[in-house]
C-alpha cells in the first residue's frame, strides 16, 4: 500500500470560488494524466471541451464524471463556482473494491456520465461527500488514504444510483432476465470463493449441462471459461493498479496460497504474477490488456 504521506500523488480535491474572470482547466496534466475527475457545478456556467468531441455545456447544479480517456478541459465562466475531485487508479481499485457491485461500478467509472436533468436531490447528496474529500485532502494532518477510497467509494455509488443503473440491474434479476444475465451477476458475487459449477446451476434453476450449452452456444465459451476469465481479469487489474503483495491479492481472490494462485495465473496468461506486474508497469498496458471478454457479455 501506497502511504498516506504521497496522498497528494494520488487525490485531488479543489474548491473553486467564483471569480470576476472566466478560467480554464485541463483535467489531465502533469501528476492527474490518469485520473479520474469528478466535477460537481454548484452555481453558474461552465464548458466541457472534450479532445475531438462536440462541447457540453453545464449549468449550475449539476455533476459530470470523467474517466481519464476523456481528455478534456473546463471553461469555467465569471461567477462559477463548484467541486474538483480526481483519484489515481490505485485509488479507483481500493474504492471500487471487490464486492457484488464492484463490476457494475467498474463499468460505470469507465465512461463519461453527466446528469441530463436538473436532480437536486441527487446533487445534495453528493455535495457532502465531494466536501468531506476536499476539506480530507485539505488537512495534511489527516489526509489518510483509507478515508479518501471511502468517500471515492460513495461517490461512485452515489453517481451510479443518481443514473439509473442499480434500478436497471435490479430489474434484470427479475423472472425474465435470461440465464446467462443471471449466470453473469452470480459469477461477480461469488468469483472469490471458488464455488462448484453446480452452485451456479442450482442457483439459476438449470442442469449444469444446460448451463454449459447456453453459454457455448452464446459466447463460445464454457462456464468455467468465463468464470476463470473473471478472476484472471481481476488479478491483472490488481497487479497493474495496486501496490498489494501477490500474496494480499491471492488472498483476496480466495485462493487457498499464493504458489497455487501463481501456477493458475502462469497457466491463464503464460507469466507469472510478478512477472506480469513488471512487463504491464514498463509498458504501460493497462488498459489493453484489462479486456479479457467479461465486459463482453450481454
Amino acid at each position: 500500500m501506497v502511504s498516506d504521506s504521497g496522498i497528494h500523488l494520488h487525490a485531488r480535491g479543489e474548491w473553486r470560488e467564483p471569480s470576476l474572470a472566466p478560467r480554464t482547466i485541463r483535467f489531465q496534466k502533469g501528476v492527474y494524466a490518469q485520473f479520474h475527475h469528478l466535477f460537481l457545478l454548484q452555481t453558474g456556467a461552465a464548458t466541457l471541451v472534450p479532445e475531438g468531441e462536440d462541447h457540453r455545456s453545464l449549468r449550475g447544479p449539476t455533476i459530470a464524471s470523467l474517466p481519464p480517456q476523456l481528455r478534456c478541459e473546463l471553461h469555467m465562466a465569471a461567477g462559477a463556482a463548484g467541486f474538483i475531485i480526481g483519484a489515481s487508479p490505485q485509488i479507483m481499485v481500493d474504492a471500487i473494491g471487490d464486492r457484488a457491485e464492484s463490476y457494475a461500478l467498474r463499468i460505470f467509472s469507465e465512461q463519461p456520465w453527466f446528469m441530463a436533468e436538473p436532480n437536486i436531490d441527487a446533487v445534495n447528496e453528493l455535495q457532502p461527500l465531494v466536501t468531506g474529500f476536499v476539506r480530507e485532502l485539505g488537512d495534511p494532518s489527516r489526509a489518510s488514504w483509507m478515508a479518501i477510497s471511502a468517500y471515492m467509494r460513495l461517490t461512485l455509488m452515489a453517481l451510479w444510483r443518481a443514473g439509473g443503473a442499480e434500478t436497471a440491474e435490479q430489474r434484470g434479476r427479475g423472472g425474465s432476465a435470461s440465464i446467462l444475465q443471471r449466470y453473469r451477476q452470480l459469477v461477480e458475487a461469488w468469483f472469490r470463493h471458488h464455488r462448484p459449477m453446480t452452485d451456479y446451476a442450482r442457483e439459476l434453476g438449470v442442469t449444469t449441462d444446460r448451463l454449459h450449452a447456453i453459454c457455448r452456444g452464446a459466447l463460445g465459451r464454457s462456464p468455467v471459461h468465463l468464470l476463470h476469465e473473471r478472476v484472471v481479469q481481476e488479478a491483472k487489474l490488481r497487479l497493474e493498479r495496486s501496490a498489494r503483495t501477490v500474496q494480499e491479492i491471492s488472498d483476496g481472490l480466495g485462493f487457498r496460497d499464493p504458489t497455487y494462485f501463481s501456477h493458475f495465473f502462469k497457466k491463464k496468461t503464460g507469466f507469472s504474477p510478478a512477472a506480469y506486474r513488471d512487463v504491464a508497469r514498463r509498458s504501460n498496458v493497462a488498459e489493453s490488456t484489462l479486456s479479457s471478454g467479461y465486459a463482453d457479455w450481454p
